[in-house]
């Protein structure tokens, strides 16, 4: 099993995943300090970092669906170097930012640069591995990848916020070089040579009932990762102010969260394969997270240590990440592969735009005037919404990739 999981598709794709989650997390660790650095304050560093992290969320939303078109017109090697090139090119371009304008516009490629990595990977890894392996393999990608969190609060940890950036872009252009040996995925060629066969059509995802419902499906039961992500764990510092506790760092809370996330990926990996099922793992691990983010708005912890725990717990709760991926590759033929498993978690982590939107509303003092009220109320819609998405969803655990989409 050694030998046929960690193959190079496997550590290549679990590597660009790696850099991925090293910039997702590095602009969450350096908000502040970058922010304080080009002028901001106050509430500003709240609403900037919000309106930066969502033009990083709308830059993964286009690139989700360019590099998936591309991954299944031109192949999914193609797409993890030209997508690791362009993150490279503007991770460095953020070192440089001399204010918002140039800072969101960074973020922004940024955004479509990594969009491609995580799908591409999986798509690549889910057809290269037999059916009994895929989930071995997709679940190394994930808690490998993870890993680039803990890598970031490292980092920021000792490094000024732009050589930070400069250390993610010289990643990329390292793993630009490992990426030589990865060859393609042998089912994607049969489907290549086959000059008839519609490939990469993204508007055929609308033109069919069926395929509309396992596209949105998909998306939707990844609703409320972004959520405890994006909200309760990034803003972590005003909700630890809300319940009394002051000097919450939100880098410390993010690299505590993520180390339960690697857990939870792992579990649920280990567990779906064990029950041979994705379906009821997902379910298992949307329960938890309901518990788990009723207790984090709910109990009144006495100590900063009890708050950052609960983070651990989120962060294991949301470990279903791996699950999520995965049946985004399974539910869709070769010819639509790439394009339902690169923008599906884009398009899922791009919901983090109207959650951003619908917590700062809520919070304002016009309405709630409360973090906490906020977050019952956005947190309630994020977990309700993948419950329903997940009811009567078809599990893929035993289903074998080689087949196409009648389009």
């Amino acid at each position: 099993m050694k030998k046929e999981v960690m193959n190079a598709a496997v550590i290549v794709a679990a590597l660009g995943y790696f850099v991925d989650i090293y910039d997702l997390l590095l602009f969450g660790f350096v908000r502040v300090k970058s922010l304080t650095e080009l002028g901001f304050s106050g509430q500003d560093l709240t609403d900037k970092g919000l309106s930066l992290q969502n033009w990083q969320m709308f830059g993964m939303l286009l690139g989700g669906v360019l590099w998936g078109v591309l991954g299944d017109k031109k192949g999914r090697v193609r797409v993890l170097y030209f997508s690791i090139a362009l993150y490279s090119l503007a991770n460095i371009l953020n070192g440089f930012a001399t204010g918002y304008t140039d800072y969101a516009l960074y973020r922004l490629l940024a955004g479509i640069g990594l969009a491609g990595e995580l799908g591409a990977g999986i798509t690549l890894v889910s057809e290269v591995l037999p059916k009994s392996k895929r989930g071995i393999g997709t679940m190394l990608v994930a808690t490998i990848g993870l890993t680039g969190a803990l890598l970031a609060w490292v980092i920021e940890h000792y490094f000024h916020w732009r050589t930070c950036y400069f250390i993610g872009g010289g990643l990329g252009v390292m793993l630009l070089i490992f990426r030589i040996s990865v060859a393609e995925s042998g089912i994607f060629r049969q489907v290549e040579a086959n000059t008839t066969l519609s490939r990469g059509n993204f508007l055929a995802l609308f033109t069919s009932r069926d395929r509309l419902l396992r596209f949105l499906r998909c998306i939707f039961i990844g609703t409320s990762t972004w959520f405890v992500i994006g909200v309760l764990i990034f803003f972590s510092p005003e909700f630890g102010k809300a319940k009394g506790i002051d000097g919450i760092l939100a880098s410390n809370a993010i690299a505590i969260a993520y180390s339960g996330l690697i857990l939870g990926d792992l579990v649920s990996g280990l567990l779906s394969q064990w029950m041979r099922s994705r379906v009821k793992v997902m379910a298992l691990f949307l329960l938890l997270d309901l518990i788990a983010v009723a207790a984090y708005l709910t109990i009144p912890f006495a100590s900063a240590t009890q708050f950052y725990v609960s983070h651990f717990v989120l962060g294991f709760s949301v470990g279903f990440w791996v699950i999520f991926v995965t049946i985004g590759a399974e539910q869709f033929g070769t010819n639509l592969r790439s394009t339902v498993a690169t923008s599906v978690p884009n398009f899922a982590r791009g919901m983090q735009v109207p959650i951003n939107e619908a917590f700062k509303y809520l919070k304002s003092p016009a309405v709630t005037g409360s973090v906490i009220s906020a977050g019952y109320i956005v947190g309630a819609v994020c977990l309700i919404i993948p419950l329903v998405a997940l009811w009567g969803m078809k599990d893929t655990f035993d289903r074998d990739m080689d087949y196409i989409e009648d389009i």
